[in-house]
């Protein structure tokens, strides 16, 4: 069961993106299993097309951001810090528009799927306004052990 916005942390002090490249306002609810938060759509943002609005390839940049928000928060109830992860890819990501329209309020949420001992996961994730499904995809993240040796092999690969 997710537990509501009371209590939770600023977005800040769970997520490591700063500044325009922060999409997510605030974590609204979150269990062991789940997260959901809440994204504005800022006709004056990078993203931001003729209309400002968001064009939907951008949901998977907000999945992975709830995605990293969850994690983030059950290792701080650890009494720790998350690692850095990266996305690996989704599957199946299905917008059902083409754009999340300016002034949308988003609810993104993000259940785990899978969760591996090599850091390995999967979260099936959608975004959602006014109760109406925009878009769904299930999102593949890794967490490796040692992220620089990680990030440095994929160099040399």
């Amino acid at each position: 069961m997710l537990r509501p916005a009371a209590g939770f942390p600023a977005v800040d002090a769970v997520l490591p993106h700063r500044g325009t490249m922060r999409l997510i306002d605030q974590i609204v609810a979150c269990s062991d299993d789940a997260l959901a938060a809440l994204a504005s759509v800022d006709p004056r943002a990078w993203y931001a097309d003729a209309d400002g609005a968001m064009p939907a390839w951008i949901g998977i940049e907000l999945m992975a951001q709830a995605i990293a928000a969850h994690v983030g928060l059950i290792a701080m109830r650890a009494g720790g810090r998350a690692r850095p992860g990266v996305l690996l890819g989704a599957s199946r990501y299905e917008a059902h528009v083409p754009a999340f329209a300016s002034g949308t309020e988003l609810r993104i949420e993000a259940k785990e799927l899978l969760k591996s001992e090599a850091g390995h996961g999967a979260y099936e994730c959608l975004i959602a306004a006014a109760d109406r499904c925009l878009a769904q995809a299930v999102v593949k993240v890794f967490q490796p052990t040692d992220f620089e040796a990680f990030i440095e092999g994929s160099f040399t690969s």
